[in-house]
């Protein structure tokens, strides 16, 4: 079946496979955050992106396979409700930029800007993205043989950045980066996959970026 990305709390997860990446898309309640499991096909290592909630559910996700790390986008409770029982049963690292880390209950190692965390054979750029929260960031994935993957926590979606509770500095800030570094350095056929709900690509989104900065949210 084709990948639409399009997944409810409580249904069935949804699967990318690339040529050496397989991203597993998940939404758990009761916000209806998105977690984001990523396994390299070469080595059978996994990643998670968010334990935001329902442990047991992700865990059964993570399978038998084991888990290497989890990387929270950033430090907002919904985000990572599951982190402490998912680390527990799997030992895996917990990975966040070092300006939200300690908002965590546990973090492991710190990340900063243009960092990379690996899975298996496949590398992930770590772009710090400041207005959200700090401490956010976005993770990219270039494909060698399509276009490039990005996961961007709660500070892109379909129809605007994250939410910056009407502080005209954090908007600014969090407006640039996001237009900065990712639709400036990124192509239009980028996928990326937000915190909540549907993802896009980068090119249906371009179109409305003044529209974003002039309306302020």
């Amino acid at each position: 079946m084709t990948y639409t990305g399009d997944v409810s709390t409580g249904g069935p997860p949804d699967v990318r496979e690339l040529p050496a990446l397989t991203i597993t898309k998940v939404s758990v309640g009761p916000m209806e955050n998105n977690a984001y499991l990523l396994r390299c096909r070469s080595t059978g290592q996994q990643l998670l992106i968010d334990a935001a909630n329902e442990a047991p559910r992700l865990l059964e996700l993570i399978g038998d396979g084991g888990l290497t790390a989890v990387v929270t986008t950033h430090q907002h409770m919904d985000h990572w409700v599951a982190l402490e029982e998912v680390l527990a049963a799997t030992g895996a690292q917990s990975l966040a930029h070092t300006a939200d880390a300690g908002g965590l209950p546990v973090a492991s190692e710190t990340l900063i800007d243009g960092d990379t965390v690996r899975v298996g054979d496949c590398a992930l750029e770590v772009i710090h993205i400041v207005g959200h929260t700090p401490g956010s960031i976005a993770l990219l994935y270039r494909d060698p043989s399509g276009a490039p993957h990005l996961w961007t926590g709660d500070s892109l979606f379909p129809g605007g950045v994250g939410n910056t509770d009407k502080d005209p500095l954090r908007f600014t800030s969090l407006i640039d980066d996001v237009e900065h570094k990712l639709f400036d350095r990124l192509p239009d056929e980028t996928w990326f996959y937000p915190g909540h709900g549907k993802d896009s690509t980068l090119g249906a989104e371009r179109p409305a970026l003044p529209e974003w900065r002039a309306r302020g949210w």
